[in-house]
């Protein structure tokens, strides 16, 4: 089995490099993926899967399946980028391009080594006339959407018996952290404006009332939780006049904490702030609930799976060129940046001290497996996955030590030799675990025995009201 999926993926490397590349070169914020979605689909449906597009009524999802009968194993693949992260590929300096928008969370990297995995896993039930079925998830804004809630939520993956996913970092490691749930909203205030030299007592400032919510949300953070998270961004100030009081201006929160319940409490309280600055300046506040995203529930007996067979594909060794390439990258960061970058490596299921980076720019070698408990602080929809199907994720290094998400940094390295080992890496161990779960009842009955031990104790409540619908980054 395992020297099958590795054959097929050596086979096939250049092409899966090319599809990489397309989705890179057609940079698409949330739920406007249009271009990466239909390639993507398409390429699907070059392979041989049945794809099924607008999935749950968001016109950039789709699924890809192969198969009938058997168990369902998903591979779950994004393709979103990030506004304000556009970078000439290679470049060991800052160079923005048009438009600026950027693979700077390497979802080019993270969709193309999922369809990977999942032509694998299909190509190996084809040629041993297997039982079983593929489906790769096309999962579209993932960045601020919280695409795979909305798919949750309409029962898309209601069938699925186990789904793998990975993340492009700078480690080869499981990722066995929960992570916190959110809520995003936003806050339109509406005032009415007046000359503010001659007339300001006619008018009722609406950017006072951000300002003022602001204010109360500070002072809130005393008051809630430790690992509670909350961020904020003005999305409208109202103008760009002084002597004009402001009529309408709008913030965008992000309220973060270890549980969905944990977060409602606290976005219940902003809620009174946001009135109470809505009455102290004689303004009118509109509560527009963007998004939602429940917390991460790994899955042990799967991660020692996929760990495994990580370990199977080995770290590699990085070649000279890249070495001297990572080392200029390494000079970028801040000293803070250098100091600490072993804190977010944990976080993607490194373990350890660093010896084994000492003198080095880049990780060739795989990180042990210990089951944590803890929180990433930071979010993702797959959470919401993991709730109604049992989930591992796994992280394969496809950037320097030291490279943070969301930088010009993790986006200039989205093209090069070692991201795409890197993805190709991720791509055999999620296979080779995909295979594994057709071949064997007894891995996928503890695997399914776990999840509802879980589930027994915990009830799944999607953080998204039934109203709400996915909203593009332009619209907002």
């Amino acid at each position: 089995m395992k020297d099958f999926v590795t054959a097929y993926l050596n086979e096939h490397e250049s092409y899966f490099r090319e599809v990489s590349a397309y989705i890179f070169n057609h940079p698409e914020t949330r739920f406007e993926e249009y271009d990466s979605a239909r390639f993507l689909a398409d390429e699907c449906e070059n392979q041989g899967f049945t794809v099924r597009r607008n999935v749950a009524n968001i016109e950039t999802a789709f699924t890809a399946s192969y198969g009938t009968e058997g168990p369902e194993i998903a591979f779950l693949g994004e393709f979103d980028a990030l506004s304000g992260l556009s970078q000439k590929p290679g470049e060991a300096a800052y160079q923005p391009m048009e438009p600026d928008i950027g693979h700077g969370c390497g979802h080019n990297l993270l969709g193309t080594g999922a369809f990977a995995a999942a032509c694998a896993a299909k190509a190996y039930l084809e040629e041993n006339d297997l039982p079983g079925r593929v489906t790769f998830y096309g999962c579209p804004g993932e960045e601020g959407g919280s695409g795979k809630t909305f798919m949750v939520r309409e029962g898309v993956f209601d069938d699925v018996d186990a789904a793998l996913t990975w993340h492009p970092s700078p480690v080869n490691a499981i990722m066995d952290l929960s992570t916190l749930a959110n809520y995003q909203v936003y806050f339109k205030f509406q005032g009415k404006s007046s000359h503010a030299a001659h007339t300001p007592h006619l008018g009722r400032s609406a950017l006072d009332a951000v300002e003022l919510m602001n204010v109360g949300v500070n002072y809130l953070r005393e008051h809630v939780i430790p690992d509670a998270r909350m961020h904020y961004a003005v999305t409208n100030t109202g103008g760009i006049s002084p002597n004009v009081v402001q009529a309408q201006a709008e913030v965008l929160y992000l309220i973060r904490a270890p549980r969905v319940d944990q977060v409602d409490e606290i976005y219940q309280r902003v809620l009174k702030i946001a009135e109470g600055a809505a009455m102290m300046t004689e303004t009118e506040v509109t509560v527009d609930f963007d998004k939602g995203c429940s917390n991460y529930v790994p899955n042990r007996h799967l991660e020692k799976l996929l760990h495994s067979n990580l370990e199977a594909a080995g770290g590699g060794e990085p070649e000279a060129g890249e070495k001297t390439f990572a080392e200029k990258l390494w000079k970028t960061l801040s000293e803070a940046e250098q100091r600490n970058y072993l804190e977010p490596i944990s976080g993607f299921g490194y373990i350890g001290e660093g010896e084994e980076y000492t003198g080095k720019y880049l990780a060739d070698t795989i990180s042990p497996y210990e089951g944590r408990e803890g929180i990433l602080p930071g979010s993702t929809d797959v959470g919401d996955v993991s709730w109604v199907v049992p989930t591992a994720q796994l992280s394969a290094a496809t950037s320097a030590l030291g490279t943070s998400l969301h930088s010009w940094q993790m986006t200039t390295q989205g093209l090069s030799d070692f991201a795409n080992r890197g993805m190709m890496r991720a791509a055999s161990a999620m296979a080779k675990t995909g295979v594994q779960l057709f071949e064997s009842k007894g891995d996928l009955h503890k695997i399914k025995s776990e999840f509802e031990q879980f589930r027994l104790k915990n009830e799944y409540k999607n953080p998204i009201p039934a109203d709400v619908q996915p909203s593009k980054l332009n619209e907002k």
